[in-house]
């Protein structure tokens, strides 16, 4: 797809969501860099660079921080959208880049899931990025269009079993946790749905709003909006409890399903050998930003749960998970090439 190459403060499409989350944060942040790194972020702008379309939650987790790391740090950060692979072209581009502070990556499960759908990527999670921060999951939902008829996980199956050619669902792509947690539902129901994959969240979400699609299994965020407008009817969501604004949608466990429990990752972090100083204002603005009330408030109103645990918690996450979603991969057998 096109380059897009868009700085945060001049956004139409995420203005409004980037507005709500509060204004400049205060000035004291700036006096505590270190003078040997007062060069960064000053003599020019830091891309960010997220490996999915706008609109997705990875792309609306970004645009929030990185427009207060601009009004914390008195300098441009800029997201470039660079969609393809199932996100590898992004982290592939963050992997190769100069160590500078200059070129960074906010990215989702794709990170660690990636690695067991092909046989190379164009990364090494453990190796090729220094993580600065594990900044927030959610829950993936499973959802339908209004007119298809069915209001439970239970009564989707038992359409797909009875019709198996009828259903098919749209995913952000192959290898996301939402494509996973759907083939999963499959293998466990024993059902069949074929798999309509997109160059992310945004575009699978508007496929079942167009009822291109019947079903659509998304990370909350995208589709919260449209949960609550009633444009589409959510069946059930994936975390470990209900989400605290949808108390009528179930949780997979309370559907059925025992330890079907299952997230999407969103993660910040800056290629391999960048200097320790600069990883250590980065978490530190991050951290600054997602204790602020009004931005946890707003980011969790769209979906996300904030960890804010730093680049100890990315470090640990991309540890533990990259061994379990290749289980799930291996279990499913999915592979993109």
């Amino acid at each position: 797809m096109p380059r897009r190459d868009t700085r945060v403060s001049n956004s139409i499409s995420r203005r409004s969501l980037i507005a709500s989350v509060g204004g400049a944060l205060s000035m004291p942040f700036v006096a505590r860099f270190s003078p040997a790194l007062a060069a960064w972020p000053q003599d020019k702008p830091v891309r960010i660079i997220v490996p999915f379309a706008p609109g997705g939650p990875t792309d609306i987790m970004a645009r929030v921080v990185a427009a207060h790391l601009s009004d914390m740090m008195k300098a441009s950060f800029i997201i470039e959208n660079k969609a393809g692979a199932g996100g590898n072209i992004g982290m592939g581009e963050v992997a190769r880049a100069e160590p500078d502070g200059y070129t960074l990556l906010i990215t989702s499960s794709a990170i660690v899931v990636n690695p067991s759908l092909a046989d190379k990527v164009p990364y090494d999670p453990d190796k090729d990025f220094e993580p600065i921060s594990e900044m927030g999951t959610s829950p993936n939902v499973f959802a339908v269009t209004n007119d298809l008829g069915v209001n439970t996980i239970a009564e989707l199956l038992a359409l797909a079993k009875k019709e198996p050619d009828k259903l098919n669902y749209s995913s952000p792509g192959i290898g996301t946790t939402p494509q996973l947690s759907a083939e999963l539902l499959k293998l466990r129901a024993g059902i069949k749905m074929a798999h309509v994959s997109f160059n992310g969240a945004g575009p699978a979400v508007q496929a079942l709003l167009a009822s291109t699609t019947q079903v659509g299994s998304f990370a909350l965020p995208p589709a919260h909006p449209h949960i609550v407008a009633g444009k589409m009817k959510a069946l059930a969501v994936t975390g470990a409890k209900r989400w605290f604004d949808l108390p009528n949608v179930p949780t997979m466990v309370e559907s059925g399903f025992k330890d079907f429990v299952a997230d999407t990752l969103q993660g910040f972090l800056a290629p391999a050998k960048t200097p320790k100083g600069i990883i250590d204002q980065l978490a530190s603005a991050t951290d600054e930003i997602l204790k602020r009330p009004d931005i946890k408030e707003r980011l969790q109103k769209a979906g996300f749960e904030v960890l804010n645990r730093g680049p100890a918690g990315m470090k640990a996450r991309i540890e533990k998970e990259v061994p379990m979603w290749r289980q799930v991969i291996t279990e499913a057998g999915i592979k993109t090439r």
